[in-house]
């Protein structure tokens, strides 16, 4: 009995001097607590020993640096630690270095297992294993695909010049000739009829069916394969015939031309070119690099080109309005389809348009060396890119030049119907001075819009 009297009344001091220990319930937390904490990561990890902020799991328990490095210490030293007072003292973040006794035996207590100290030939394996690690991802980071300063300032330019000469709010439409959808009847109202049909069954078809893209691709062909069946294309050599959209969609390519312009002036490389070679590949490229920009307002649902408000949503119905038959409308829609389907990043896009435009083997180039080296440039800058941004997509710079070769066809096709409409006076009337002089044989004047 005096001798738990002496040790009850000795134990908030130490006798050998030291800061008095504040009796306090164990802050300590459960080692099933904690191991089922360490995967929330709103729930605090606390020392399992002190109640210090925990680092992490060390020798089977939670713990922090302090409470790993003295249970360390203690197992390789083989210390022995003797508690001053009944060896029930409370650990706390404050007092932990007090009584090496105790903190000793609440570290096993908790789980910390000695088994899982490693020895210092484990240490410095583990280290090295470590430090090679490390070196092989500096290795893997120098050896990572990576725009040159050039580069980025390119795709930067290209990205600027696209913006100032696209207006994705499309209010410039409103200076254009109005769209008129209902056409005069030519040759029997089941014509017309028809073309409304199709446009109607088109639309339920896209809107109201969760086919894939694919699908709808092949019911569209199908529907313009039936329509052109009944006879519903209009024929451009129809002199009876009135073309309602043809107006407002010349002004809207005629603006679009003067928009490739702009956008050309300010690839690098382009003013640098004879006046000559500047018109050349304007003249020959405008319209593919158009149908290249329209990619961005096609709309995969209904296969049309959403271009701000009704009035200039543009579907089949108007394009056929405008004079332009089956020989460009189908591959035209399967390209937009195609070309959307790539999800191209917009540095993507702007690049890829001044390659298009940047072609050395178009008609009437005459420093066709220096226009490859542009276009090499931009290739190069273009392959970076996807390397960078689309780690193992191999195929989609290969899928895009492809497209650039589907434009051509496009393109020739495009140029036959409006040189077609060129040559009839009822409808070359319709047309813009932009519009004839990019499709027929006069275009001296072009680089100076």
């Amino acid at each position: 009995m005096v001798k738990k009297r002496v040790a009850k009344s000795l134990s908030p001091i130490c006798k050998k001097g030291h800061a008095k220990i504040p009796v306090m319930e164990t802050t300590a937390v459960s080692t099933t607590t904690l191991a089922n904490d360490e995967f929330d990561r709103n729930v605090p990890r606390i020392c399992g020993v002190c109640g210090d902020k925990a680092s992490g799991f060390h020798f089977n328990a939670m713990t922090c640096e302090g409470c790993k490095g003295f249970f360390r210490r203690s197992m390789k030293r083989k210390a022995s630690f003797t508690c001053p007072f009944n060896g029930s003292c409370t650990i706390t973040k404050d007092n932990r270095r007090h009584c090496q006794a105790c903190r000793l035996k609440r570290c096993v207590d908790i789980g910390m297992m000695k088994e899982f100290i490693l020895t210092d030939e484990e240490v410095q394996r583990k280290k090295d294993l470590i430090q090679r690690r490390k070196d092989e991802e500096a290795q893997r980071e120098a050896q990572r695909p990576r725009l040159s300063e050039e580069q980025s300032q390119v795709i930067a330019t290209l990205v600027e010049a696209h913006h100032k000469t696209y207006d994705d709010s499309y209010s410039d439409f409103n200076r254009f000739r109005p769209p008129v959808r209902e056409g005069p009847v030519t040759r029997s109202a089941s014509r017309a009829a028809s073309l409304h049909s199709l446009s109607d069954a088109s639309s339920d078809s896209f809107s109201h069916s969760p086919e894939s893209v694919d699908t709808k691709l092949m019911n569209f062909s199908n529907l313009l394969m039936m329509y052109q069946e009944q006879g519903g294309i209009p024929d451009s050599d129809d002199d009876g015939s009135k073309l309602s959209m043809l107006p407002h969609l010349a002004d809207l390519v005629s603006y679009s031309i003067q928009k490739v312009i702009g956008f050309a002036k300010m690839i690098p490389g382009f003013r640098e070119l004879t006046a000559e070679d500047q018109i050349a590949l304007l003249k020959s490229s405008a319209i593919e690099v158009i149908m290249l920009r329209s990619n961005q307002s096609f709309n995969l649902e209904d296969m049309s080109w959403s271009c701000g408000g009704s009035d200039f949503k543009y579907c089949v119905n108007d394009v056929t309005k405008a004079g332009h038959t089956l020989e460009l409308l189908e591959p035209l829609v399967k390209f937009q389809v195609g070309l959307k389907k790539l999800n191209l990043h917009e540095e993507e896009h702007v690049l890829l348009m001044a390659i298009c435009l940047l072609s050395p083997d178009r008609p009437g180039v005459q420093d066709h060396g220096r226009i490859e080296t542009l276009q090499d440039h931009l290739s190069e800058t273009l392959q970076a890119y996807i390397q960078l941004h689309h780690p193992g997509g191999r195929l989609v710079y290969a899928k895009m030049i492809q497209k650039l070769a589907d434009l051509r066809s496009l393109n020739e096709e495009h140029s036959k119907q409006y040189r077609s409409l060129s040559f009839q006076p009822e409808h070359s009337m319709q047309l813009t001075p932009l519009v004839l002089e990019v499709f027929g044989s006069e275009f001296t004047r072009i680089s100076h819009v």
